[in-house]
């Protein structure tokens, strides 16, 4: 089976968040299910500044205001088919793929991600002669045009959207209707119009013919008003065709009993090696060098959603109880200068580092005891699993996709041998301090502790199980599609009789 995945993001080549790996991860794990995978990616300058071979396979005079061409190359050790839309026009730009250097949108980021879907769309219907998908899937609001371009063409291939975080929509004026070549009957409340607006995620919800999202719970949630972010009635409409299928990670690369990027390697039977990683952690934050504290780490976006105001409520207790804390993020200006507010209070207690740092990632990973994840919604999470992967508990809120994935340490947990972390109640900072006094308390008890670590690193959490659940989803979807233009030659054989 091929398919066409279309992102904006594909590690490692170009990263702002968990889409990215997703995206990454997705051609090698599905090869193992007989899916032929290549990835449209857009020609960011971080994009093709690490291609070395590229051939062009099309050409557009025109696509969006500019000359465009679509390259394909073979990318890593594993030869990863990539295609890569080649327009300096829209994408040759330093830095974030879709903001400027004043931290805004770029203003032509409709036209911009229009374009990514518009090729997808003509891939689809034979643009590249030797290699016609027979399913396009689309990630997030970026590719959420390319079923709307699709339409109802014939021989079409199946499509399918996958939802990552339904809070970024990608609403536009309803003017750029003509301008991104989309057709008036597709402006309706049951197409892409939302609140007199073009959405491009609205748009890839109502013309796909698959939807998923990242998660079993969050494709519940996302289904309510309180979650749905205004698409909820839309959801519900369509629940029949949506899926939640966990994110699994790359085990390759989070393994750490072979990270080339952490001081000591170590696994489930050497945990005793972790204690030379949080050293190491701790010099790297400017941390006391106290082997006894519990050390708890945040790897994240530093914005409403990923919750962390209720940290800085809780962080006077973790203090008081010896606790420390190493946070490496970026966002809401505000909680930087809280953050770093508190690093500046309390030396040797408290380190922080804004930005975002891969290898760091990976170091703070081994080198914690536990990792903190207090988001208010979150579709799946990816640093709750490399947590789980690394024996580094994680501590998450009740929501999403850390529902699904973490195990509560309560006491019937505990004695069933089944805990993995320690889950809290969403949007509260009273109970993220009881989880951490829950924490507290276990990492007291150090056997009992070092007995879930060795749980959670023995969670299955990498792409095996995901991959068979896109495997078989995009077997029905082709199979529907395939039956349905059965049907309408049928039906067409027979007005014409």
């Amino acid at each position: 089976m091929r398919v066409l995945s279309v992102a904006s993001e594909f590690f490692p080549l170009i990263k702002t968040g968990g889409l990215a790996d997703v995206a990454g991860a997705m051609p090698g794990a599905l090869a193992a299910e007989d899916v032929e995978m290549r990835t449209l990616l857009p020609g960011y300058p971080a994009v093709t500044g690490q291609l070395t071979r590229t051939g062009a396979i099309a050409t557009f005079d025109d696509l969006f205001g500019g000359r465009a061409t679509l390259r394909e190359t073979a990318y890593g050790s594993n030869g990863t088919p990539l295609l890569i839309l080649d327009a300096p026009h829209l994408y040759d730009r330093p830095g974030n793929p879709y903001l400027g250097k004043d931290g805004k949108d770029w203003p032509d980021n409709h036209l911009r991600f229009a374009a990514l879907s518009w090729v997808a769309s003509r891939i689809g219907l034979g643009l590249i002669e030797s290699w016609r998908p027979d399913i396009i899937h689309g990630h997030d609001w970026q590719a959420g045009l390319a079923p709307v371009y699709l339409g109802n063409a014939d021989g079409r291939p199946a499509t399918v959207i996958t939802i990552h975080n339904i809070a970024f929509q990608g609403i536009f004026p309803a003017e750029m209707l003509t301008p991104l070549k989309l057709p008036r009957t597709s402006f309706t409340m049951d197409g892409l119009e939302y609140y007199g607006k073009i959405s491009f995620l609205k748009g890839g919800l109502a013309f796909a013919d698959r939807l998923t999202t990242v998660s079993p719970t969050y494709a519940r949630e996302i289904c309510t008003p309180a979650f749905g972010m205004g698409l909820d009635g839309l959801l519900r409409h369509r629940r029949g065709v949506l899926t939640g299928i966990t994110n699994g990670i790359d085990d390759e690369v989070w393994n750490p009993e072979t990270d080339p990027a952490i001081e000591k390697p170590y696994g489930a039977a050497t945990l005793e090696a972790k204690a030379v990683n949080k050293a190491a952690l701790q010099r790297r934050f400017g941390l006391d060098p106290a082997e006894g504290a519990l050390l708890f780490c945040v790897v994240s976006r530093l914005t409403a959603q990923k919750g962390l105001d209720l940290l800085l409520e809780a962080l006077p207790s973790m203090l008081a109880q010896g606790g420390q804390l190493a946070l490496l993020g970026s966002g809401e200006a505000s909680l930087q200068e809280a953050f770093l507010a508190a690093a500046r209070n309390h030396p040797g207690r408290i380190g922080v580092v804004l930005g975002y740092d891969e290898r760091l990632s990976h170091q703070m990973q081994a080198g914690a005891d536990a990792i903190i994840v207090p988001s208010r919604f979150e579709p799946c999470g990816l640093t709750q699993l490399y947590g789980l992967r690394y024996g580094t508990l994680p501590i998450v809120a009740r929501v999403g996709g850390l529902a699904d994935t973490v195990i509560d340490a309560n006491q019937a947990a505990l004695l069933d041998g089944v805990a993995t972390g320690f889950q809290f109640a969403a949007d509260s900072a009273s109970e993220l301090q009881t989880a951490l006094d829950r924490a507290f308390e276990l990492y007291a008890d150090r056997p009992a502790w070092r007995a879930v670590q060795r749980r959670a690193m023995g969670r299955k959490v990498d792409w095996s199980v995901p991959a068979k659940a896109y495997a078989a989803l995009y077997r029905g979807a082709v199979e529907e599609r395939t039956g349905s233009r059965s049907e309408e030659r049928r039906v067409g054989k027979e007005c014409r009789s």
